[in-house]
């Protein structure tokens, strides 16, 4: 299913939390809806849901706005938050008032309380739920109309190690079944073992998208070799970019570990040690969100 999200914006008087906000999410992928804090992330996935009204633009899922869409349950689910719970409820109710209300069975919601570890406190009032079990509610919750599309917002919050890495695998294994999963979170580290796309926004706006692996850009290689003044010379020669990064160590940019391997040799240049070098999420997240001084 192709979701597109063309022109979003939103004034809010003379303030624009969103401002011509376009961008594609790929199918079959896990997202990561990425930028600083009140980059305009959670105001988007709310205009995506109809929840607010854009200034101007469209989201569309297939081609239709979520509020046009005949089942809106089995095509978009979605968790923005965990606190819309009724507090005379136990999780097991919740589920069963949800799936009444969208027309879903009995059948489903044992589905998802045990598809999301739900079922281990079915029977627990919403009021004691830790932060960890509300999101695995609201979680179920989102599931139960079996959708194509996911959007979460921040949905790792209050969940620990072992949950965060249950949820890295569950929402890795719904995208390989074809499903879109759009994930917002500050977690970079998460985003880095979970997304295989970023959509990057600053003060709402865009600032980069696609895959991942190209967000970092082209990566070093660290050499370090007794023959440091040889090489570099052989590599800049060619128009390399090769920086001194100490006492026999070369950080060289545009070429792979092999290239400068072959390069080398080619040079009777003995190599002590090569490795590739590639920034962090967080160093480039910074670089590409940081004011500029």
């Amino acid at each position: 299913m192709n979701i597109e999200v063309r022109g979003l914006t939103k004034a809010y008087g003379a303030v624009r939390a969103v401002s011509d906000l376009s961008f594609d999410l790929p199918p079959a992928t896990v997202t990561g809806f990425l930028g600083p804090n009140g980059s305009g992330k959670t105001t988007t996935m709310r205009m995506m849901l109809g929840l607010v009204t854009p200034t101007a633009g469209t989201a569309t899922f297939g081609g239709r706005r979520y509020a046009d869409l005949r089942n809106p349950s089995a095509v978009v689910g979605a968790v923005l938050d965990s606190a819309g719970f009724h507090p005379a409820h136990t999780a097991r109710d919740h589920l069963l008032v949800y799936a009444r209300m969208a027309r879903h069975g009995v059948r489903r919601v044992r589905q998802v309380m045990h598809l999301t570890g739900v079922a281990a406190f079915a029977d627990r009032g919403t009021r004691a739920l830790s932060t960890g079990m509300r999101q695995r509610l609201s979680l179920a919750t989102a599931l139960l109309g079996d959708p194509r599309v996911l959007l979460l917002d921040e949905p790792s919050n209050g969940l620990d190690p072992e949950g965060i890495a249950w949820l890295r695998g569950f929402l890795r294994d719904l995208a390989a079944e074809g499903r879109t999963v759009l994930v917002s979170s500050h977690v970079l580290g998460e985003i880095e073992h979970l997304a295989g796309h970023v959509v990057l926004i600053r003060r709402g706006r865009l600032v980069t998208t696609g895959p991942l692996s190209l967000l970092y850009g082209t990566a070093a290689v660290l050499v370090r070799t007794p023959q440091a003044d040889l090489l570099a010379a052989r590599l800049t020669a060619t128009g390399t970019p090769v920086e001194h990064a100490g006492h026999d160590l070369l950080r060289v940019h545009g070429l792979s570990a092999p290239e400068v391997a072959e390069t080398a040799a080619h040079h009777g240049v003995v190599l002590h040690e090569i490795t590739p070098e590639r920034p962090s999420l967080e160093q480039t997240f910074l670089h590409l969100t940081g004011d500029p001084r």
